[in-house]
């Protein structure tokens, strides 16, 4: 059976770990070395990345940044309980084709096959997109995890062949290898077949100074001081029992919300004012308005 021909080693053949930080840096993502490592060796090798990790760490961003930086479209399948192929892959447009079926009728004329399956009708999805516009798109499969075991086995084949099969039209094959990241938030254990597939890292919450620093690269506004006093904050939130830990998103949100409001310090006052902005469920914001002192301290 064909493959997909070409490997990737060749566009990235002269990009390093530290000029990828760089790169990535440049596009405001902050990556240790660790993650660049796993990243680069993904361009190089033509594999799919599979990133797992908390909510808000940055596993969506990545992909967004890497399309920014490629100047490649990102192409975003979004997974949910009970999607199956037809919504990742392609569906009919059976209106559209009624409304030919109709037309012809009304002209007298015969339709055939070829006309009614043919690409007037058909609507592409996430999956079939990226695999026509191979290496020109980052595919960007968010929250696998959250699909079922029936999706996973689909997504093996796609991910070993690069190719899909339309009933009414025939294989449609990539004409090269896109880029492809998977993220899971570890609602459920993926299975090892796919993980085999693919090269594997674990995102973690940064380190307080390298969070710091991912707050100061988007918001090169805010000072250093506020942002050092917002991340603290973060920090005692999630030694606290809460039901849904903020992440880095919720970092960047918050200080975007004080400076917002022209804040030059987190003060009790100020974060009671925001706390919707880090905090996003009713028995954790109830917990950390009354504990405000200890978030704020």
């Amino acid at each position: 059976m064909a493959r997909v021909a070409d490997p990737m080693s060749a566009p990235f053949a002269d990009l390093t770990v530290p000029s990828l930080i760089e790169d990535l840096s440049e596009q405001g993502y902050i990556a240790d070395r660790g993650l660049a490592t796993t990243l680069l060796l993904a361009l190089k090798l033509g594999k799919p990345l599979l990133l797992e990790g908390e909510v808000g760490v940055g596993k969506t961003e990545l992909a967004r940044t890497l399309a920014e930086m490629l100047g490649r479209d990102l192409i975003r399948l979004q997974c949910y309980e009970g999607i199956d192929t037809h919504h990742a892959l392609y569906e009919w447009d059976y209106a559209r084709q009624m409304l030919h079926v109709r037309a012809l009728s009304q002209a007298e004329l015969v339709s055939n096959d070829d006309d009614l399956f043919s690409d007037r009708f058909l609507v592409e999805r996430p999956l079939l997109q990226a695999v026509r516009s191979g290496d020109q798109c980052v595919l960007l499969i968010d929250e696998i995890d959250r699909a079922d075991d029936e999706f996973e086995a689909f997504l093996l084949e796609l991910l070993a062949e690069f190719q899909v099969t339309i009933p009414e039209m025939g294989t449609v094959k990539a004409p090269s290898r896109p880029i492809v990241i998977l993220t899971s938030n570890r609602t459920r254990e993926l299975h090892d077949a796919l993980k085999r597939r693919c090269l594997y890292t674990w995102i973690g919450f940064p380190a307080p100074e390298r969070e710091v620093e991912i707050v100061r690269s988007r918001l090169p506004q805010v000072s250093v001081a506020l942002a050092d006093q917002v991340v603290a904050a973060v920090n005692r939130l999630r030694d606290m029992e809460l039901e849904k830990m903020p992440g880095v998103a919720e970092t960047i949100d918050w200080t975007t919300s004080l400076d917002a409001l022209g804040a030059q310090a987190l003060t009790e006052e100020v974060a009671l004012d925001t706390l919707g902005a880090v905090i996003k469920d009713r028995d954790d914001l109830e917990y950390t308005t009354k504990s405000i002192q200890d978030v704020v301290s």
